[in-house]
């Protein structure tokens, strides 16, 4: 089966406004999934460090992002032709505005470095935080970009990913483990058991992603036609396999279905199926999100007896899951569904430069974010000092709280915001008076 031609320009236009709008989603659905996972006294910050990331990623790849992803260059990075959005009009990019174009990939950029921050939750401080995702943006997302879809070296190698499997998911992970080294485990890790505080804020979450990824996915083909379709079903599919071998998982180790592990499972059944959406078969989808449970599910068991403090185990979930599914493509692609034929095909060739891609791009991001971890060490610390972490992030970084007693969330004036006060004496502020970061 051949996918369906083409439809109108128009058409391919709507569908990418629809499905930037739907990646843009996946941000706050990814901050309501970590939010529910985290203590109740960090949740508000894990759910800022998301849309953090919506203000610094998104206005670094505005200025200097895009540009060094898809404008012109050589084999590792663009070049300099649409800094500060020059040259980045109504004209045609393809079959869409130029300018939407460069709106859809900024919704990838924002979610990919919001992701790396799940590993660091409840320990870092917020403004370290802010010029990370900015610089991390520049340094070591727009190069992986640029090699895979801006027609860099990974590109004319042959590797395939359709959606961001290593662009997102490989290289957020790689960042997200040395970051996790780097920062140290949190105040009471390996002390008490640091347990989900919201379950239904995290099935909420998974919920939100879901959605919003079949704009990641499926926009992905850039133009409303059966390579669209194409991805839609196996984003469809491939979840629901990955839930099923979980679930079967869950019930053969403990005899019971954890809701969050449930959550987790759709999660990284979506992560696996990225880099194949539009290359697979939909059988070939169901096969991969099947497969895609194993190597997620032992990971998070293996690093719980680790001393590695991945606080929302993104390693497990969008290393390990983007791993498999970038190599699983170069098994399952198929001719007839995606144009290139995979291992299974005969083409043994794919496999090798899919694990070429995986290996270059977590070589990359791992580099890259140790070195700018390193550089904002010598600016300011990074951690949030243990007193302050066993008080909380909320009201120490922020001044609220996300579950106000009393007369509900306050504001907590910056001279008193160290002190563990009771509910009934904490002080009105005035606006803008929260605790400094």
């Amino acid at each position: 089966m051949s996918p369906l031609p083409p439809l109108t320009p128009a058409a391919d236009t709507a569908w990418l406004l629809v499905a930037s709008a739907l990646v843009l989603l996946m941000t706050p659905g990814l901050a309501l999934f970590y939010g529910g996972l985290v203590r109740a006294k960090n949740v508000l910050n894990t759910m800022m460090m998301s849309l953090g990331a919506v203000a610094g990623a998104g206005l670094a790849w505005a200025a200097i992002g895009y540009s060094l992803a898809f404008a012109p260059g050589q084999g590792l990075l663009g070049g300099p032709d649409h800094l500060l959005l020059a040259g980045v009009g109504l004209e045609a990019r393809g079959t869409v505005p130029h300018l939407l174009f460069f709106a859809f990939q900024g919704t990838f950029a924002v979610i990919t470095v919001a992701i790396v921050s799940g590993a660091l939750v409840e320990r870092l401080r917020f403004g370290p935080w802010l010029a990370f995702t900015a610089l991390w943006t520049v340094v070591v997302y727009a190069p992986v970009c640029h090699w895979v879809w801006g027609g860099g070296w990974l590109a004319r190698l042959g590797a395939l990913d359709f959606a961001g499997g290593t662009v997102v998911h490989v290289n957020a992970a790689a960042a997200a483990l040395v970051a996790a080294l780097a920062l140290g485990p949190r105040r009471d890790w390996g002390r008490q058991a640091l347990l989900p505080h919201n379950v239904p804020l995290v099935l909420l979450g998974a919920g939100l992603l879901w959605f919003g990824w079949f704009g990641f996915n499926a926009g992905s083909a850039l133009a409303a036609d059966g390579k669209a379709v194409l991805a839609f079903a196996t984003t469809l599919l491939a979840p629901m396999a990955t839930l099923a071998a979980w679930m079967a998982l869950d019930l053969a180790r403990t005899g019971r279905v954890t809701a969050v592990g449930a959550a987790t499972a759709l999660v990284v059944g979506l992560v696996a199926v990225t880099p194949a959406a539009g290359f697979v078969s939909p059988r070939g989808a169901l096969a991969l999100g099947a497969l895609a449970a194993l190597p997620s599910y032992f990971g998070l068991l293996a690093r719980a007896r680790t001393r590695l403090d991945d606080s929302l185990d993104v390693v497990a979930a969008h290393g390990l899951g983007g791993v498999t599914g970038a190599l699983l493509t170069g098994v399952f692609a198929s001719a007839q569904w995606g144009g290139t034929a995979g291992l299974l095909e005969g083409n043994a060739a794919l496999l090798a430069r899919q694990a070429a891609a995986v290996a270059a791009t977590a070589l990359w991001s791992a580099a890259g974010t140790w070195a700018l971890l390193r550089a904002l060490a010598l600016v300011a610390p990074l951690r949030v000092a243990e007193p302050r972490q066993g008080r909380g992030l909320d009201v120490e970084l922020h001044g609220e709280e996300a579950y106000g007693t009393g007369e509900g969330a306050i504001l907590v004036l910056p001279e008193v915001a160290t002190l563990p006060l009771r509910a009934a004496d904490r002080p009105l502020a005035t606006a803008g008076s929260g605790a400094g970061v």
